[in-house]
Parts: structure tokens; C-alpha cells; sequence
């Protein structure tokens, strides 16, 4: 499955690896059986929006980010590929 040119911006690159935050957010969401409706709710943004972030069509606001570390209880930098924790 190809990324897109923004898609792949959007990625960090972590030595041979690329990691995306889009699949970790939809990863956490799924590991915790939440729908996009639900976390949209969460963040106060339409499901719609949500659904954009998760494929990468749009750019997750930082304020969303936060919001996410603590609905999940993980870290930013566990969201961004940085850790693994």
C-alpha cells in the first residue's frame, strides 16, 4: 500500500523504518473497541475530521494530540514513534 506525497511528510522517518502516527491513532482507537464517532466526540470535532486524521488527509492540531495522550493514557511520543511506550 502506497502512501501519499502528504502522507509521507506526515511520517517519521526513524532509521530504516517509517512510522506514521495516523496507524498508531487507529491502532489505539481499535485496541481500546472506541468508534471514530466516539473519539471525535472526545476531541469535540465531527467524525468526518477524525476519519481525516486517521488516513492522513489532514493534520493532527496539536490540542488534538494532548487530547489523545490522555483519552489513551500513553505519551505524545508514543503516538509519534518516537518511544515504544
Amino acid at each position: 500500500h502506497l502512501l501519499s506525497r502528504r502522507q509521507r511528510q506526515m511520517c517519521i522517518r526513524d532509521r530504516m523504518d517509517t512510522f506514521c502516527y495516523t496507524k498508531q491513532i487507529r491502532n489505539l482507537r481499535e485496541d481500546h473497541d472506541y468508534t471514530q464517532r466516539y473519539v471525535a466526540s472526545y476531541l469535540g470535532t465531527s467524525q468526518t475530521m477524525y476519519a481525516r486524521y486517521e488516513r492522513g488527509a489532514n493534520e493532527l492540531p496539536i490540542h488534538h494530540l494532548i487530547s489523545l495522550c490522555t483519552l489513551y493514557h500513553v505519551s505524545s511520543d508514543y503516538i509519534l514513534g518516537i518511544s515504544t511506550q
